[in-house]
């Protein structure tokens, strides 16, 4: 337990925080699995999804929710999991 009434406060604060951020990263993580899941059954929907779960990754990892490679990477797998959807159901 803190001694001294600004370190009281800090944990109070980093509290409010790390609640938030739990928050935020579990929103992440549902957006990329329903993308995922969208790209099983209609493309269409996958693209919008993917749009926006590429913002929200760009947007986390500006803000330090995550790292920057990590968005990268898990962007450039969503990437890549659509364009083989879509060149399979082209040719």
């Amino acid at each position: 337990m803190p001694n001294i009434k600004s370190a009281e406060k800090r944990v109070a604060v980093s509290e409010v925080r790390r609640l938030r951020n739990r928050s935020q990263r579990s929103k992440l993580r549902t957006l990329i699995k329903n993308t995922q899941l969208a790209m099983e059954t209609d493309l269409e929907k996958a693209q919008n999804l993917l749009t926006l779960t590429i913002k929200e990754l760009d947007q986390a990892a500006s803000k330090g929710l995550i790292h920057k490679n990590a968005a990268a990477r898990k962007k450039s797998r969503l990437m890549r999991k659509f364009n083989q959807r879509t060149a399979a159901v082209n040719a």
